[in-house]
């Protein structure tokens, strides 16, 4: 298979992959058909099959969509939702190259639709680029290997009290892993390191940071490709955070860096931990801004299973549950492993690819401009001594809780706007109703004879 041009890292490459003609390419690469896709306000990726043949049309105009029929704040009064394909994201399928996968800008009527994920996070990007600054980012996407009906992992024999890094049972899965890994590598991501993670059942797979458009279009794709590939083999896989309640929930780090003229900004040998100061105040309005921003990051019921929970059988949850900053320890809601770079460790597998990094930015972008201090470093223990800690803020309880904080806050309702947080907090509200109006066995259980 003829290999796809990279996705390059500066603008004018940029420009010119996408302004590339999509019929051409379809000749030259023997695509037959595109997937035209965009991801919902809840992180579904929603997408039309579309001919080579009628390609061209398409990327002057859109494929066409009913909004309101995904998770959009739309109504069926609403006019036709176009989907204009961005050439310079364009992926052949690995598993299936006479298909091209394509991330999506929304239109309607002509206009941008402000609320689209992916429109939100390159108005970031442009607020950023504006103050000179271009935001690098990597993710480590956490997932499990279970049954058709998701009731258990695959491997029955992956039974051990700490199975992180089990060279066995990773190999038991060499075949979906090998083809996964594969794919990034014809692709171009820089893959370069597969596991087998803290919890049975569960596989992460690391790839090369890059801009964070392109980190967050390669998400997208990423959890598109491991289901598809695992199904090929006869798998599923998950991303949900916590489909086990005994195990390790998923979860989805970041690690942030800030870049000007070329340079990394929030590296500096003379900061502490070699980390500038500007990089200390990004890191100040993630704090300031968590709570809130735990509504994107962890944006299901499901999420606080795995933000909150007690020990699992390995041992240890590797999630936060305050709101903390520290240097190589992963306890802490951000961890400092390296000079000139962070990992915010908050997100799950559940968080929208487009708008977990936006957040992160717009966070981030606010810290800066309000030089807000992130306070002083902790480097302890938190799952054994956070208790002691005194004036450090506790991560919401649930997603009402996470709802209403987001609900409150100006600082992204300002720099993501009100159509993208008014939005979300609509449809994630009726998502927390439908839950509360759910009776669970437990409740039965437990009240019945009251």
């Amino acid at each position: 298979m003829a290999r796809l041009p990279k996705q390059v890292k500066d603008a004018e490459g940029r420009a010119s992959a996408a302004s590339a003609s999509l019929a051409t390419i379809a000749q030259e690469r023997g695509i037959k058909y595109f997937l035209i896709s965009y991801v919902d306000l809840f992180g579904g990726l929603r997408a039309k099959l579309v001919p080579a043949s009628a390609i061209e049309e398409m990327q002057k105009a859109g494929a066409g969509f009913a909004g309101f029929a995904t998770w959009l704040d739309m109504s069926p009064a609403d006019p036709d939702l176009f989907a204009v394909p961005d050439p310079s994201s364009l992926i052949q399928l690995p598993w299936n190259p006479e298909v091209g996968w394509l991330a999506s800008d929304l239109v309607m009527d002509g206009k941008i639709v402000e609320q689209a994920p992916r429109s939100v996070l390159k108005a970031q990007l442009a607020r950023a680029e504006a103050l000179g600054y271009e935001m690098k980012s990597g993710v480590e996407c956490e997932y499990f290997l279970i049954s058709a009906d998701g009731s258990a992992i695959h491997d029955g024999s992956d039974t051990a009290a700490k199975p992180c890094y089990d060279q066995s049972a990773l190999m038991r899965q060499y075949g979906v892993i090998k083809e996964i890994c594969d794919s990034m590598l014809q692709l171009g991501w820089g893959a370069y390191q597969n596991d087998h993670e803290d919890a049975n059942g569960q596989f992460e797979m690391n790839w090369n940071y890059d801009n964070a458009l392109i980190t967050a279009d390669r998400h997208v794709f990423f959890k598109y490709m491991v289901k598809s590939i695992a199904e090929k083999h006869g798998l599923r896989a998950t991303f949900m955070p916590k489909p086990f309640i005994n195990l390790t929930g998923s979860g989805c780090h970041v690690h942030v860096s800030l870049w000007k003229k070329g340079g990394n900004a929030f590296s500096d040998p003379k900061g502490e931990l070699g980390v500038s100061q500007l990089g200390y105040h990004f890191i100040g309005g993630l704090i300031h801004n968590a709570d809130a921003l735990c509504a994107l990051t962890n944006p299901t019921v499901n999420s606080y299973k795995r933000i909150n929970a007690p020990r699992t059988i390995s041992g240890a949850t590797w999630a936060p549950n305050t709101v903390t900053y520290t240097g190589n320890n992963r306890t802490h809601m951000i961890r400092i492993p390296d000079a000139g770079r962070f990992e915010f460790r908050l997100a799950d597998g559940a968080a929208n690819p487009y708008l977990l990094q936006a957040g992160v930015l717009a966070s981030g972008l606010d810290g800066i401009e309000n030089e807000r201090d992130p306070g002083k470093r902790l480097d302890i223990n938190m799952y054994t001594e956070g208790h002691k800690v005194r004036g450090a803020k506790r991560l919401p309880l649930n997603l009402l809780d996470a709802l209403r904080a987001l609900e409150k806050s100006k600082v992204l309702k300002d720099s993501l706007g009100t159509a993208l947080v008014d939005g979300y907090l609509k449809l994630k509200t009726e998502e927390w109703n439908a839950y509360s109006r759910h009776l669970t066995q437990w409740e039965r259980e437990h009240t019945l004879d009251i």
